[in-house]
């Protein structure tokens, strides 16, 4: 769940809108998510059993919502869904508040191995959610042999027919994943050496598309490229000819998680919110509904063996172990964002 925009004009936006949320009531809770990811009738049931009454407001990037939350102070929101890196740059400049666990009765559901990440350690400001990661998704019938690795992306084959997510993070961590370094690289080196790969791609760049990247393969606009593992799933269910592999460099993974703003008010309220999205049975829905892993260890058992077994939707650990998670990169954003627009210019 990545769509990326500039930090200037996510300020812009925030600014315009940061009036709209009001004054929260004792028995409220300020939600502020990711478009479509929470399923449908938990709100009202959560609401229904506790009598809390949910806002709910939606976002499409991570920089739209930091920068929300930056020109409110951190207030006007009490839950919030940050992925991995902007947990750890929001943690890092004081925005999100220390989460009370003895608060949480539900997490003793979490499995340990999505804990203590390097984006969070010992999860002090966030409680996972959901993860997953961006592979590769291919129509063999279109392209030929199915793609293995990312630097597969590159030969001559493919001219005119991938798609890229629209978010530089990814496209970026790609290309550094091809040449064997990390994909939270802060060497300026490295990043120019991937920004020098990228150019040499574009010529089989048809489209960037971080909205909805199934659609183009759907409607086959394009036939091959880079795409969040939900939406492979979702999109192979539709399109039997597609077909979905985790890069042998190694995936870029992401999780995004719960977090209380640091000016939260209600946050008894939000305590309830996250403790009932802990709960296993909602865990599954999310899984069953938009095809990501859950870190829910209690969720697992309720799923069907088709989907437990599913590498889409849960790596191998042969994948894990060759795949990182994005963590923040600091002052080096800049540089990524310099070379960024640069590949944007001459698409």
């Amino acid at each position: 769940m990545k769509k990326v925009i500039t930090l200037a004009i996510a300020l812009l936006l925030a600014l315009a809108t940061a009036g709209l949320v009001r004054a929260e009531s004792s028995r409220t809770v300020y939600v502020y998510n990711w478009t479509e990811y929470i399923p449908e009738g938990v709100i009202d049931q959560f609401t229904k059993e506790t009598g809390i009454k949910v806002v709910y407001a939606t976002y499409e990037s991570n920089e739209a919502m930091y920068a929300k939350l930056k020109v409110m102070n951190s207030r006007g929101f009490d839950v919030i869904f940050p992925s991995s890196y902007f947990v750890n740059k929001m943690g890092k400049e004081g925005m999100l508040l220390p989460i009370d666990k003895s608060k949480l009765n539900n997490f003793k559901n979490m499995d340990s191995r999505h804990l203590n990440h390097s984006f969070d350690p010992g999860n002090k400001y966030s409680v996972p959610y959901t993860w997953g990661g961006t592979g590769i998704l291919a129509n063999p019938e279109r392209v030929g042999p199915m793609p293995e690795k990312w630097s597969d992306l590159w030969d001559s084959r493919f001219k005119g027919t991938l798609l890229l997510q629209d978010d530089l993070r990814e496209v970026f961590g790609m290309a550094l994943k091809k040449r064997g370094y990390s994909l939270n690289d802060t060497n300026p080196d490295h990043i120019r050496e991937a920004y020098e790969d990228l150019v040499a791609l574009m010529p089989s760049v048809r489209t960037f598309n971080s909205d909805s990247p199934k659609i183009p393969f759907l409607n086959e606009e394009v036939a091959a490229g880079m795409i969040w593992n939900g939406e492979a799933h979702v999109a192979m269910g539709e399109l039997d000819t597609l077909q979905f592999v985790w890069p042998e460099e190694g995936a870029i993974f992401w999780m995004d998680c719960m977090c209380i703003p640091a000016g939260a008010r209600n946050v008894d309220e939000a305590y309830a919110f996250i403790n009932f999205l802990l709960r296993p049975e909602v865990a599954a829905t999310m899984v069953r509904e938009w095809g990501y892993a859950t870190p829910n260890m209690a969720a697992i058992p309720l799923l069907d063996e088709a989907t437990r077994n599913d590498p889409a939707i849960f790596p191998p650990i042969s994948v894990m172990e060759k795949s990182e998670f994005q963590n923040d990169i600091g002052e080096a954003i800049t540089l990524y964002e310099k070379y960024w627009n640069k590949l944007k210019a001459n698409q």
